[in-house]
């Protein structure tokens, strides 16, 4: 597959109460490693397998949340391309530019809020600060890593009230597939959330429709396999950091999975497994009364934190 466009996700910011105990969260429980602080009093972290500066940045606020998501593209003229495009075409609010610097180690970005009211980013410089590992006969991993150790920055869930225009923007200006939709049992044309793949994955981000604006749901990191997944178990009860739901298996996407929440109330996911998507893959659909078996294939019953997406 020749991938051109929008590459990746490239960062989630977001928003934290205490900012020391997040940064601790972040680099001894998830196992991020702190690449930089600027004057802002950000800090910026990064997954060990991945070359970019940073894919995480904390900020200290009065609400946890998610400020913005940023997305890597493939040139400067992709970018120019690309904001021009969102601009235009009557998705998209406040657009605005982002001088280079803003970020620590990051070019020029292209700001701005989709219809369901959720901040976005597209850049294409960002400086490679390596992966822990040699370029010429690497290791597969690297020693001394912390906590469950993703190797990146996977995608977030995010909802909010007009799924449709963002179904939209994504798909027919950013070049994004549908991978996965849930779709009203009576109505199959009314869609209740959708999976969007720039890639190869299963989804790099998904939106769920619901009325409001901007809402997250979780950021999530991607580890090997479900061994993997189930260290990541003990590790949050060792830890003895709030345990969400997990580990077990989602229908959609097919991985495995297990969610807990940072020291601010912030959800996080690690998650293994899933499929390979090419551009030619139909889209797998499923109906809102097989949600249990949709969303957790084991147990088939919806926990009440995601009841509340769905109804």
């Amino acid at each position: 597959m020749a991938m051109t466009g929008v590459l990746r996700p490239s960062h989630v910011a977001l928003r934290v109460l205490d900012l020391e105990p997040a940064v601790k969260h972040y680099t001894d429980v998830l196992g991020l490693l702190e690449t930089g602080r600027d004057k802002q009093g950000r800090v910026y972290l990064k997954a060990w397998d991945e070359h970019d500066h940073h894919s995480v940045v904390l900020r200290e606020a009065d609400a946890a949340g998610m400020d913005y998501m940023g997305w890597r593209v493939d040139s400067i003229e992709t970018l120019k391309d690309l904001s021009k495009k969102v601009g235009e075409s009557g998705l998209a609010t406040d657009c605005c530019w982002i001088p280079a610097g803003e970020h620590l180690e990051t070019g020029e970005r292209f700001r701005f809020t989709t219809t369901t009211g959720h901040t976005m980013e597209l850049l294409a410089e960002k400086n490679k600060v390596g992966n822990c590992l040699p370029l010429v006969n690497p290791d597969p991993w690297p020693d001394d890593l912390k906590g469950m150790g993703p190797s990146r920055f996977d995608h977030c869930l995010l909802y909010g009230d007009d799924l449709d225009g963002v179904v939209k923007l994504f798909t027919e200006v950013l070049g994004f597939d549908i991978t996965e939709q849930v779709v009203a049992e009576d109505n199959h044309d009314f869609r209740i959330s959708v999976f969007l793949s720039c890639s190869t994955k299963p989804h790099d981000v998904a939106f769920i429709r619901q009325p409001m604006k901007g809402a997250f749901h979780h950021a999530s990191f991607i580890l090997d396999n479900w061994g993997e997944v189930l260290r990541a178990a003990d590790i949050i009860s060792k830890k003895k950091v709030s345990l969400d739901l997990g580990p077990t298996r989602h229908g959609i996407t097919r991985g495995e999975t297990i969610y807990f929440f940072d020291p601010s109330g912030n959800r996080n996911e690690v998650f293994a497994g899933g499929y390979i998507h090419y551009p030619d893959k139909p889209i797998i659909t499923w109906t809102s009364d097989d949600l249990g078996r949709a969303i957790f294939y084991h147990d088939r019953k919806l926990n009440e934190n995601f009841l509340g997406v769905f109804t």
